[in-house]
């Protein structure tokens, strides 16, 4: 029988130590025979390229004594197979290395200097593409698979690139290309290369085209179909992220998909994917309605409507799905509300599918009794606009609580992300202690449409807040949270929301956590990194036209109307919310007595990867919500 007890002092097994104990999965490729499945593996601050059989046999890493990491951006694209080697960029040097997978030394391929992404090696074994960044000038460039010579500029001239891709033939190269002020998810454009080939020298692009996107509209992942002679991406040209094809002989392009559900994701890193074109030709795309997601096939030839493939329910998110080049296998990254990240191998060659699980993100099983199921939820704001998200109610196997509970606002980062129903730790550790947690996918939040992302233009630090705000009270006065014992949290950007949130209501939450958070929009839009120099720019307005609003939007000019305990937490190497910020704003806190925690983790950037770190955040957490929250 359940032993009652007060919300917020529930003992879970969602442990500091569990959570800093798992790792990091992403980047799935396979190798050109379809035997070898790899991928990338962070292990507390340690990047490894990690390989095994195709059904997940003989697991074992390949980078040796290397920390794989991408430089460019916000990183992604660290590693992928091709002709037997893994081609994986050495995070210190930024060189990119290939290693065999029989065994052996990597070898330097590029040279040291910049920072580099998204290798992916020709059809032939011939030459590397690759994204690379010098002195803030971004290109396409071209090495010699056996590292030989000195690499090339195949496209130079726009502010950034992406997602490099080769056609079967290895005559062609497409990838996706954007200028400032627009984010990739504002306006970005696919551009395909044909190549000519020069003998005794690198492939040089004899001419190039653009086939889809414009300043006002995003596209992600151009990917060739097994016979070359067509090329799919997905683009928001309808106002939804739907998956296209663009046929080279004729010039015509065709929605493949259609409806109010989204098929792209906002590119916040080099190896963002979707869809994944199998050798057959059938596609196997990520479709994603109100939090929730599916895998899908799609017959391009067929006109039929996407397919869902019949796989456990447990899943509702999915990263980075690639297809075997030589049989219907799929690789994906898959997760859900009680189902922490694992690498899933799927075999498609059967009526119904096989799934496999490679690699499991968490070493144990947490008990599916201490873990929340989110609900969809819906609100108005003042605005009398609709506002979405996920409520997670407590969740115990032991414990239950007595009337409405405590409330925790999950604010998202981004600000253009959004909250889905996979593996949310931070929600869950939550909610296995007794609180429930409102995830808000704002307005600007992505997956609802391309309006309703939009809807955040030259509204950050409003509309965010109020929508936060209203979403608390609605829960209250829905009986599903105790309108007195409100906290608010959340990191980098959602960090911003919490700050605004305090200074713009002071006395609303009994407490905020902000992790990495933007204290100050001028320096943010001076020291922050080349990716996100411009992002203001649309969020806020530009400078120094917009210089008022930057004044009045930042929490570090207003740090005196904060009067409601908050827990700061910063890294020292964050090169993306500089930790000045976080310093200026404690110092703010402690000259007027209010109560505060700061923790700064040495050696951290913009997100914690120590084991120690994460241990110690999770630990801090609980401590302050049940002194400042409960108490």
């Amino acid at each position: 029988m359940a032993e009652r007890r007060p919300y917020g002092h529930w003992e879970s097994p969602i442990t500091p130590a569990a959570l800093a104990g798992g790792i990091r999965l992403r980047g799935p490729s396979w190798d050109s025979d379809g035997r070898t499945l790899g991928w990338f593996e962070g292990r507390g601050d340690r990047g490894v390229a990690v390989a095994a059989g195709a059904g997940g046999e003989d697991i074992r890493d390949l980078s040796g004594d290397f920390l794989v990491r991408a430089g460019v951006g916000y990183g992604g694209g660290d590693f992928v197979l091709a002709g037997g080697h893994a081609w994986f960029v050495d995070h210190d040097s930024q060189r990119i290395y290939r290693a065999p997978l029989a065994g052996g030394p990597a070898r330097p391929v590029t040279p040291a200097f910049g920072e580099s992404s998204s290798p992916a090696v020709s059809p032939d074994g011939r030459w590397v593409v690759y994204v690379h960044s010098y002195e803030d000038r971004d290109v396409v460039a071209i090495a010699a698979a056996d590292g030989r010579g000195w690499p090339q500029h195949l496209a130079a001239g726009r502010d950034f690139y992406m997602q490099p891709a080769w056609s079967p033939a290895g005559d062609r190269v497409a990838w996706v290309e954007w200028d400032h002020p627009n984010m990739p998810w504002d306006g970005s454009e696919v551009r395909v290369a044909e190549l000519a080939f020069p003998e005794g020298a690198l492939p040089v692009a004899a001419r190039s085209e653009h086939i889809a996107g414009g300043p006002g509209e995003a596209v992600l992942q151009p990917a060739f179909s097994p016979d070359g002679a067509a090329a799919y991406y997905v683009s928001d040209a309808t106002g939804w992220g739907h998956l296209y094809r663009h046929d080279f002989a004729g010039g015509q392009d065709r929605a493949l998909t259609s409806g109010q559900c989204e098929y792209g994701a906002p590119a916040w890193g080099q190896g963002v994917g979707t869809f994944a074109v199998l050798p057959s030709g059938r596609i196997v795309a990520t479709r994603q309605r109100a939090g929730f997601a599916q895998l899908v096939v799609i017959d391009p030839d067929s006109g039929d409507d996407p397919r869902e493939l019949d796989i456990p329910a447990e899943y509702a998110s999915f990263e980075n799905p690639v297809a075997s080049p030589t049989e219907e296998r799929l690789a994906v990254i898959a997760g859900g509300p009680a189902a922490a990240p694992r690498l899933l191998a799927i075999d498609l060659t059967t009526e119904a599918p096989q799934v496999t699980t490679v690699r499991l993100s968490e070493s144990r099983a947490f008990p599916a009794p201490a873990l929340s199921r989110p609900e969809p939820v819906s609100w108005q704001n003042a605005e009398g606009s609709e506002v979405h998200g996920l409520y997670y109610p407590p969740a115990s196997e032991r414990f239950v609580g007595e009337g409405p509970p405590p409330l925790v606002v999950f604010v998202h980062g981004g600000p253009t992300d959004h909250v889905d129903a996979g593996w949310r730790p931070q929600i869950q550790f939550l909610a296995s202690r007794g609180y429930a947690v409102l995830a808000v996918n704002y307005r600007g939040s992505s997956g609802a449409g391309r309006e309703a992302m939009l809807a955040l233009r030259g509204q950050w630090g409003v509309a965010d807040v109020e929508d936060c705000r209203s979403g608390a009270t609605a829960m209250a006065e829905r009986g599903l949270a105790d309108g007195d014992r409100l906290a608010i949290l959340g990191g980098s950007a959602g960090g911003y929301t919490v700050l605004r949130s305090l200074t713009v209501h002071p006395g609303f939450y009994r407490a905020g956590v902000c992790f990495y958070g933007i204290s100050n929009l001028f320096t943010l839009a001076s020291d922050t990194h080349k990716f996100e120099a411009r992002y203001l720019d649309s969020l806020v307005g530009p400078l120094p036209e917009a210089t008022a609003r930057y004044r009045e939007r930042s929490p570090i000019f207003h740090a005196g109307d904060i009067v409601d305990p908050i827990a700061l937490f910063q890294g020292t190497e964050d090169r993306v919310v500089p930790r000045d910020q976080s310093d200026t704003l404690a110092e703010s806190l402690r000259a007027r007595g209010v109560p505060h925690e700061y923790h700064v983790y040495e050696g951290e950037g913009h997100g914690w990867r120590k084991r120690e770190t994460i241990d110690a955040f999770y630990t801090s957490i609980e401590r302050f919500l049940r002194e400042h929250l409960l108490g």
